[in-house]
């Protein structure tokens, strides 16, 4: 009688630990794609079953009881052992199959991430892709997410980790705004022009340079630049930058279309900007010792497809004199 009466709080019980993991009602509703108003329900019927409160509610916050830390702890590794158990099932279809769940930047997914995907899916017709864009860093295991891709300098250790591409960052202006001020010929006359650059907390805006391959070794410069604008998103610097209001230090994913058709052109292309971005790209998942194969599929499909990194137009040979773009008007 006992053992049933355990069998119809399954359902139970696994909420309570989605709600123990995700911190509040709202946010474990919307995980489990559920009204905030059933979730209150099944953790009531839980408690009166147990007989003793799991729950701690205030108007601001939630917080689980002793007990219910104590039941979470005993049951959880249960249900991430069956989950496993039901992905391993899934998997063994003929066909890659299910939700993949990806974050990623902004500017990244919007340029580069979007259309491999759209290829993917055209060959995965099983396969349904959930992307969330943001330029902050999110919690996977506590957001449900199966795939985040990242620009980092290193892969995490608490993550599996595939290098899609390597990349590099550039100083960018567009032609009209160099019609008006004379191109920068070493990085300290930064100083004097409009810069627009990528905030990092309340700290003054530094770029650093170092110069590239086959120049004098070694050398590095930091300069303190100012400008009109400052936004978190390679995108907007970059369409700044293409209405002539600065320079903008930018990835070169955000800048190589626009470099190709000459809209925009390379400032100080014998230097190199270091710090602002990292130099790789990963797709990064929670540790498992099973990957699904939807994951896998879409992991595989992406390193093929970011194989050769951003093409950027050459840079001119070490020392050579900065470009000065012809007069004419700019495209818009």
């Amino acid at each position: 009688m006992e053992s049933r009466k355990v069998e119809g709080l399954w359902n139970h019980l696994h909420w309570l630990t989605v709600l123990a993991e995700q911190g509040s009602y709202t946010a474990a509703a919307a995980r489990l794609q559920v009204s905030k108003a059933a979730m209150s329900q099944r953790i009531a019927e839980l408690e009166k079953a147990v007989g003793v409160p799991l729950v701690r509610r205030t108007t601001r916050s939630m917080q689980l009881t002793q007990t219910g830390q104590h039941l979470v702890s005993g049951i959880r590794a249960s249900y991430d052992a069956i989950a496993q158990s039901f992905a391993g099932a899934r998997d063994a279809a003929a066909e890659p199959q299910g939700l993949v769940r990806v974050t990623a930047p902004v500017a990244l997914a919007r340029q580069h991430l979007v259309p491999a995907v759209a290829r993917f899916l055209a060959g995965h017709p099983s396969i349904r892709v959930e992307l969330e864009l943001s330029d902050r860093l999110s919690s996977m295991a506590s957001e449900g997410f199966d795939l985040a891709i990242r620009h980092a300098a290193a892969a995490p250790d608490t993550h599996v980790a595939w290098e899609l591409c390597r990349t590099t960052s550039v100083l960018v202006a567009s032609p009209s705004y160099l019609e008006r001020h004379p191109p920068p010929a070493r990085p300290e006359d930064l100083a004097a022009h409009a810069c627009l650059h990528y905030p990092r907390g309340r700290d003054e805006a530094v770029w650093s340079l170092e110069r590239g391959a086959g120049t004098k070794a070694g050398r590095r410069v930091s300069v303190a630049v100012k400008g009109p604008l400052a936004a978190n998103n390679s995108e907007v610097l970059r369409d700044a930058a293409l209405e002539g209001l600065g320079i903008a230090l930018i990835p070169d994913f955000s800048a190589m279309t626009l470099l190709q058709s000459g809209q925009l052109v390379r400032v100080l292309p014998a230097w190199r900007p270091t710090g602002t971005f990292a130099d790789r790209i990963y797709a990064l998942r929670p540790y498992a010792p099973q990957v699904p194969r939807a994951v896998d599929a879409l992991v595989r499909h992406l390193r093929a497809w970011f194989d050769k990194g951003f093409a950027v137009p050459a840079a001119p040979k070490p020392d050579a004199s900065p470009p000065v773009p012809a007069k004419k008007s700019r495209v818009r």
